[in-house]
């Protein structure tokens, strides 16, 4: 717990440091309603020049191309309706998790409320917690339906970064070997250059030399562009099975947040319940 409080007092710190020198203009976002601010979704910006109308390319075409490519990375159904507000502490049944809980939530709330700062420093988040079902998925798809409010967000489980991966070297024939490549490139580029990427239970696959490669490459391009990266783990940064280059990136890009560590499902599980038989009851109310 001490060290979550210390966290914070370091987000609040760096913060501080970053808005006391010269020259600090606040970043403020513009309002997002899906539509791009700057071409109104003609993917076009017309202008004139010497008496003539031109157009270029709109910078939101390279984010759709992004999107398109990844596709496989949207946030999940399941997720899609998920908030942080509120964050329910009482789903923990030991004080500690509760306590812990409610650091963790203190702590991306602050995040969230500096979060134009943060994305400047391209500072992001790193969960963990030993125990599967401590909630770290959740936070971090609330996270993410928050942020694509404004912003663009990607959700995606590392195995299935893998998978995707894999995916661009099975075609076969003339030329295969080279379009696969090419896929591959630009699988590996969209996932490095995407605005916010969120990768979740990074750490539980096997780590063959060549998945320690792709994902330094996503991650140091992220790390040298500022972009931000959110993780959920089962596994202590420092004890991934990735390299030093990997984990180095991560540690210099996100604050960690400790979960609790004890499961949660068995609680959701049982409200559901309760919710279904509440359901069950009215209706049969209704009927009479």
């Amino acid at each position: 717990m001490a060290t979550l409080e210390a966290t914070l007092n370091r987000m609040k710190a760096d913060l501080a440091e970053k808005r006391s020198k010269p020259g600090y203009v606040p970043t403020i976002l513009p309002d997002f309603d899906g539509v791009c601010p700057l071409c109104k979704g003609k993917l076009w910006i017309f202008y004139q020049e010497n008496g003539l109308e031109m157009a270029k390319p709109c910078e939101c075409q390279d984010k759709a191309i992004l999107s398109k490519r990844l596709r496989f990375a949207d946030i999940p159904a399941a997720y899609k309706d998920l908030k942080l507000n509120p964050f329910n502490i009482h789903a923990y049944q030991t004080i500690d998790g509760r306590n812990l809980a409610a650091i963790a939530a203190k702590t991306v709330k602050y995040y969230l409320d500096n979060f134009p700062d943060m994305q400047s420093r391209g500072m992001g988040l790193y969960f963990f917690s030993n125990v599967k079902g401590s909630g770290k998925t959740r936070m971090a798809a609330g996270i993410a339906n928050e942020l694509l409010k404004s912003h663009q967000v990607k959700f995606a489980v590392s195995t299935t970064i893998i998978r995707e991966i894999k995916r661009t070297w099975e075609r076969s024939g003339a030329g295969a070997r080279e379009e696969g490549r090419q896929n591959e490139s630009q699988l590996l580029d969209a996932l490095g250059m995407t605005e916010i990427l969120i990768i979740d239970d990074f750490g539980t696959e096997q780590v063959a030399p060549w998945i320690n490669d792709r994902f330094y490459q996503i991650i140091n391009d992220r790390y040298v562009n500022k972009k931000v990266t959110i993780f959920t783990s089962n596994v202590k940064l420092e004890k991934l099975q990735y390299d030093d280059r990997i984990t180095n990136r991560i540690l210099e890009s996100t604050y960690q947040i400790h979960f609790p560590e004890e499961s949660i499902r068995g609680y959701i599980a049982k409200k559901n319940t309760q919710e279904m038989i509440q359901n069950l009851k009215g209706d049969a109310d209704g009927e009479t």
